[in-house]
């Protein structure tokens, strides 16, 4: 059973960087793609990025050159750095396993909020 377990995220002030991760279980985070996702109040959930098994990421538009997807392997653990935080970056953070471009089941997550 595929566990993975959301760390890192709090209150930064715009302009500020945090570290999400993602502890996993049930699956090794080198051999698939891990993705992230967030959903922000009253809206749906978005796509934020994706590592391939390869180690090639993809990142939606809206954080492209502000945050960077990584894991350590040994620790199996997916990490999401965000830098230049801006307030409508504020939403909860989802890790997710295969299939990243339909996730099937979600985390409890963890709150990212950037005060302006």
């Amino acid at each position: 059973q595929v566990q993975l377990v959301e760390s890192g995220g709090g209150l930064v002030q715009a302009g500020g960087s945090l570290r999400l991760s993602c502890a996993a279980s049930g699956i090794t985070v080198s051999r698939n793609a891990m993705g992230w996702y967030r959903q922000a109040p009253g809206n749906e959930r978005e796509f934020v990025g994706v590592i391939t098994s390869g180690g090639n990421t993809n990142y939606a538009d809206s954080v492209k050159g502000r945050f960077t997807i990584s894991r350590d392997n040994a620790k199996n653990t997916v990490y999401l750095q965000m830098n230049s935080l801006k307030p409508e970056d504020t939403a909860v953070y989802y890790c997710v396993a295969p299939p990243v471009s339909r996730p099937n089941s979600w985390g409890q997550g963890t709150q990212v909020t950037v005060s302006s």
